[in-house]
C-alpha cells in the first residue's frame, strides 16, 4: 500500500486514535460518566452525551460481525489488493469498526469468528492502518517496504524511477513537498509585457496611478495567468527522475486556483509535490501540485495541479 491510495483524514478529534496505531496499540474513547465505549471518535458520548471522554487502550480483540468480498477494485488504486475483504468487526467493548480482513483464505472467513488487530504501516512517515486477521494468526504487523530505497540515483541525486516500476511509481507521493525554489520578482514591466501579449490590459494590472487610488490592494497586481506561467521559471528540486518513456506531454490541470493576489514588486517562490501517480491505458499519469507563494505569505497565490503524461 502507498500514499497514492486515499488515506484517512486525521482531525483534532481523531488524532489520538491514529497515533495509537502508530504506537502499535488500539485506543478508543471511554466515557467517564456512563462508562460507555465510543467509536468513531467524537466530542460527546454517543450514549449519554457527556463530554468526559478519555482515550483508553484496549486489546483490539474482536469478532467478525459482517463482511463482503470485493472482486472488482473499489477504486483503481486498489487494483493490486483485489479481492478485498471488506468487513465490520465488533470489538470486545461492543463498538463496531469498518475495516479489512487480511492474511486469511476466503474459506477461512466466517461471521462470528474471533479476530485480532493487525497494524499496517503504509508509508515512510509511519502512517498506520488498523486491519484484522484470525485470532490464531502468527503476525500482528505488516511492515512498510519502501520501493524507492534500493533504486539508483542520477548525478543530481534524484531517484531514477522507470514508468514500468509500478511499486516505485505509486510511492512517488511519499516524497512530500520540495524545498522552496529560486525567487522571481514581479515588476510592472513584466506585468505590462504580459498584458500586451494576452490582451488583458485591465487597469487593475496596468494603471499604477488608478490602482493606487481605487484598488483594494493599493497597487497593481499581477494577472493570475501570468503567475501561473511563471512556474516554468522556477527551479524545483524534484527528488526523482522518471525514466523509460518516449514522450512527455503536459496534459492540462486537474485544479487551478488563484487564492491570493500578487502585488507589483512581490518576490515569488514555489514548491511542488507529487499528488498522485497512476499507470493508465494512456501511460503514466502524474499529477504534480505546484504552489506559488509571495515570499513570506503562507497562503499560496497559485495552486496548480499539473497533469503530466509519460508514454
Amino acid at each position: 500500500m502507498s500514499n497514492s491510495k486515499p488515506m484517512p483524514l486525521e482531525t483534532a478529534i481523531s488524532a489520538p486514535f491514529w497515533q495509537s496505531l502508530k504506537d502499535g496499540v488500539v485506543r478508543i474513547q471511554h466515557c467517564q460518566d456512563c462508562q460507555g465505549w465510543v467509536f468513531y471518535p467524537r466530542n460527546h458520548c454517543s450514549h449519554c452525551l457527556s463530554d468526559q471522554l478519555e482515550w483508553t487502550e484496549v486489546s483490539g480483540e474482536a469478532t467478525l460481525y459482517s463482511f463482503t468480498i470485493a472482486r472488482v477494485p473499489t477504486m483503481s488504486e486498489f487494483e493490486s489488493d483485489k479481492p478485498q475483504v471488506l468487513a465490520v468487526v465488533k470489538l470486545k467493548e461492543g463498538v463496531q469498526i469498518n475495516t479489512t480482513i487480511v492474511g486469511l483464505d476466503e474459506s477461512q472467513i466466517t461471521v462470528g469468528m474471533a479476530l485480532k488487530p493487525v497494524f499496517e504501516q503504509v508509508d515512510a512517515e509511519g502512517t498506520t492502518l488498523l486491519q484484522f486477521t484470525g485470532k490464531e494468526a502468527d503476525f500482528d504487523r505488516l511492515e512498510y517496504k519502501n520501493p524507492l530505497a534500493d533504486l539508483a540515483k542520477n548525478d543530481q541525486g534524484q531517484v531514477q524511477i522507470s514508468i514500468d516500476n509500478s511499486a516505485a511509481v505509486s510511492a512517488l507521493p511519499s516524497f512530500g513537498f520540495t524545498p522552496w525554489s529560486n525567487e522571481i520578482t514581479v515588476d510592472q514591466t513584466l506585468i505590462n509585457d504580459f498584458a500586451k501579449l494576452s490582451g488583458d490590459d485591465y487597469w487593475l494590472h496596468t494603471d499604477p496611478e488608478r490602482a493606487k487610488k481605487e484598488s483594494p490592494f493599493g497597487s497593481t497586481i499581477a494577472h493570475g495567468a501570468l503567475v501561473q506561467v511563471l512556474q516554468s521559471r522556477f527551479d524545483l528540486a524534484l527528488p526523482y527522475e522518471i525514466t523509460g518513456f518516449k514522450t512527455m506531454v503536459n496534459y492540462g490541470s486537474d485544479r487551478l486556483r488563484f487564492p491570493a493576489p500578487v502585488p507589483v514588486g512581490s518576490n515569488l517562490h514555489a514548491r511542488s509535490r507529487v499528488k498522485s501517480a497512476l499507470n493508465t491505458h494512456k501511460g503514466l499519469q502524474l499529477t504534480l501540485e505546484v504552489t506559488t507563494h509571495v515570499v513570506g505569505n503562507e497562503r499560496p497565490s497559485v495552486i496548480n495541479e499539473l497533469v503530466i503524461l509519460y508514454r
